[in-house]
């Protein structure tokens, strides 16, 4: 398992639909996480907050939440001053 990887919303989908056909197909999800490569506790992350979601509304929430960061950034600054 690799650490410190960004993926893609496209790659995020996809692993999600993966790891769902294995579990359906009879493997935990443990077992389903190490085939993919990633690590069990991330799935489950992503399943809580990408579950339902569609590739656009992956990218659009992880702006969102980039952007957030930004302004949170931004307001601290600024308080400082």
């Amino acid at each position: 398992m690799s650490q410190n990887r960004r993926h893609s919303p496209e790659q995020i989908a996809s692993l999600l639909r993966q790891i769902g056909l294995a579990i359906a197909n009879g493997k935990n999800a443990p077992e389903a996480c190490y085939e993919v490569g990633i690590a069990e506790y991330t799935y489950y992350r992503w399943r809580g907050e990408f579950w339902e979601l569609r590739v656009d509304q992956i990218k659009r929430m992880k702006d969102l939440k980039r952007e957030n960061m930004n302004l949170k950034r931004l307001v601290a600054k600024l308080s400082l001053d």
